[in-house]
């Protein structure tokens, strides 16, 4: 799609799509919105150090993750309510990273069945639940998720409760997903523990992923009790107010796996150099929420695989200007702390959006 040049003009055509609504639910965070600007913050505050005089005459951007090989280390994240951004919704995301050559997570919160996604495309997909019902209905959804060929299970811990997102407050705007939830369905996401992991690990032979991951001791004893992926995040900033940015937490969490499972990361990753600062700090992949459905807004599933393939090129490009010519190479001395820069913001990884572009 030859209209979108750079990453920015996906967020111009985005915005010029969606109603003021959707809108807020995509770029918005909780309360202050304090955890989306420290998102954008840690991202900023970190600085290369390029290595110079190396061959970076071929440059290779692919990795393996869960015995799969994706074309670049990127995971698109599961995103509730992701057709409201374009009426196809999991099925053009899971079309587009079929193509391109990536994995995506699905959400269950969606209009398609998702063992119906699952058919879509060759390539590897993740099944994401949140817990609308009790032990037994947990039972045989991911009983089913194995039956239709997903790739691993994921669950969400970092969502216990819904959070108070003002933007929508402020309009009483509720999004179409929370209009189909069945009510009291968050009394079993709030009953959530340890116990429901250990009995998944029991149960299923299916590799699971525990997603809000934002301290080593967490770590540590997902991994102990079995969690097959450990996965860093706050919600993009959207449930709990005044978080640390997960690229702050990484580090920690990195350490106390000891590259035992591989570690995700999401949390306000927007540049192609965002992902490589990820992949520095002890990532297998990173996960991209808001820019996937900056993307989805802006021409579903064609504006998705292009907005993929404009990552690819941010990478490469810059592994190579770094003196980096393969993924193994990314590493914690690439990196050292800096000012970052003034105003962090949802989309401040878009500067020429301010000055008229």
């Amino acid at each position: 799609m030859t209209e979108f040049r750079s990453l920015h003009d996906f967020v111009t055509a985005a915005r010029a799509r969606l109603d003021r609504g959707v809108w807020d639910y995509l770029a918005g965070g909780a309360e202050t919105e304090t955890t989306i600007r420290r998102n954008r913050m840690g991202l900023d505050g970190l600085a290369f150090r390029p290595r110079v005089l190396n061959d970076v005459s071929e440059v290779d951007a692919a990795t393996e993750f869960l015995g799969h090989s994706l074309r670049i280390p990127v995971l698109l994240a599961p995103l509730g309510s992701v057709q409201l951004f374009e009426p196809e919704g999991a099925a053009a995301v899971a079309r587009a990273a079929s193509d391109f050559g990536t994995m995506m997570i699905l959400s269950s919160i969606g209009e398609h069945a998702f063992e119906e996604i699952a058919r879509i495309g060759s390539g590897p997909k993740i099944y994401q639940l949140y817990l609308y019902g009790d032990q037994g209905w947990m039972d045989d959804l991911i009983g089913r998720t194995i039956e239709a060929g997903y790739a691993a299970f994921c669950l969400t811990a970092d969502t216990q409760v819904y959070s108070r997102r003002e933007r929508d407050i402020s309009k009483a705007w509720v999004p179409r997903s929370a209009l189909q939830t069945p009510v009291g369905s968050f009394l079993h996401q709030s009953r959530m523990s340890w116990a429901t992991v250990e009995h998944i690990k029991r149960t299923f032979p299916i590799p699971l992923v525990v997603k809000g991951i934002n301290r080593a001791d967490d770590a540590r004893r997902a991994v102990d009790a079995g969690v097959d992926v450990i996965y860093v995040s706050n919600h993009g900033g959207r449930q709990l107010d005044h978080g640390r940015a997960t690229i702050g937490a990484l580090p920690e969490v990195v350490q106390a796996v000891g590259g035992r499972v591989p570690v995700v990361v999401d949390g306000g990753f927007m540049r192609g150099t965002d992902i490589i600062k990820g992949l520095c700090l002890g990532a297998t992949a990173v996960g991209i929420g808001r820019l996937e459905g900056l993307a989805m807004a802006a021409g579903g599933e064609a504006a998705v695989l292009r907005m993929l393939e404009l990552l690819e090129i941010e990478i490469r490009t810059n592994m190579a200007l770094m003196g980096v010519r393969s993924i193994a190479e990314l590493e914690p001395s690439l990196l050292e702390a800096a000012s970052p820069l003034p105003n962090p913001g949802v989309l401040s990884a878009f500067p020429l959006l301010d000055q008229g572009y």
